[in-house]
């Protein structure tokens, strides 16, 4: 009996610059490997020549969450509300995006991934969303990080919509930056209660979709989370 061939999924590495080392959280490679994909981290590189290589033999690409983007991105200026940086995340993913959507690979960005992607294709991003959006919703919960923080409204008429197929569902919730413009490129399919962008797609692309909540902490007890990435892995067969 022939099996389904799993496919390959890209994810970028997370960095830890005091210690000089690339690391990485089991939820996003178990959640993927759940799903039913083959998930390999990548190296930290922003070398065309090998990501173009890497494409080719890859399915997908999972953006995942760590430093803020510097605001040189979005042509913005760094405040001092803004977290640390990692200028060779910035460039590698720069890289990696421009690959992944002019060969058309399916994306999913998670929590970074959402303000990257936003910025790279002309959004604008908060820099420190309790001082540039004061609101009641908490965006920075404590742990556990799998329990759910606040609500947030899914878009009719969005592909996220299609998935859920309804209004409102809880979320998970650990950042202090987001989406403020968004950019021309995107459309939003979920807002939180205080009006933060929580999750896009690319009308453009066969499947680039980011949410600003983190199903790789949840998706052990949260059905939509396992649902997002189940829809990924789907569009990278």
């Amino acid at each position: 009996m022939d099996t389904i061939k799993k496919p390959l999924i890209g994810v970028t590495p997370l960095v830890d610059i005091q210690r000089e080392s690339l690391w990485m959280l089991p939820g996003y490679l178990d959640g993927l490997l759940q799903a039913g994909a083959i998930p390999i981290v990548l190296p930290l590189t922003s070398d065309r020549e090998i990501l173009t290589q890497l494409t080719g033999h890859l399915d997908g690409f999972l953006f995942t969450g760590g430093q803020d983007v510097s605001p040189e991105i979005y042509k913005g200026i760094k405040l001092n509300i803004c977290g640390e940086c990692c200028p060779e995340r910035d460039s590698m993913e720069t890289e990696l995006l421009n690959i992944a959507m002019d060969t058309d690979r399916p994306v999913l960005g998670i929590c970074r991934g959402i303000q990257f992607i936003n910025a790279a294709l002309g959004g604008t991003l908060y820099q420190d969303i309790p001082t540039q959006l004061p609101s009641t919703i908490e965006h920075h919960q404590k742990p556990p990080y799998d329990r759910p923080s606040h609500e947030v409204r899914i878009i009719n008429g969005t592909p996220l919509y299609d998935l859920f197929r309804r209004e409102h569902i809880n979320v998970n919730s650990y950042h202090h930056s987001g989406v403020c413009e968004l950019s021309p490129r995107l459309k939003c399919m979920a807002l939180s209660e205080d009006g933060l962008a929580e999750a896009v797609y690319c009308p453009e692309q066969t499947f680039l979709w980011a949410v600003q909540w983190h199903p790789e902490f949840s998706y052990k007890v949260s059905e939509e989370s396992r649902e997002i990435f189940s829809a990924f892995v789907r569009a990278c067969r």
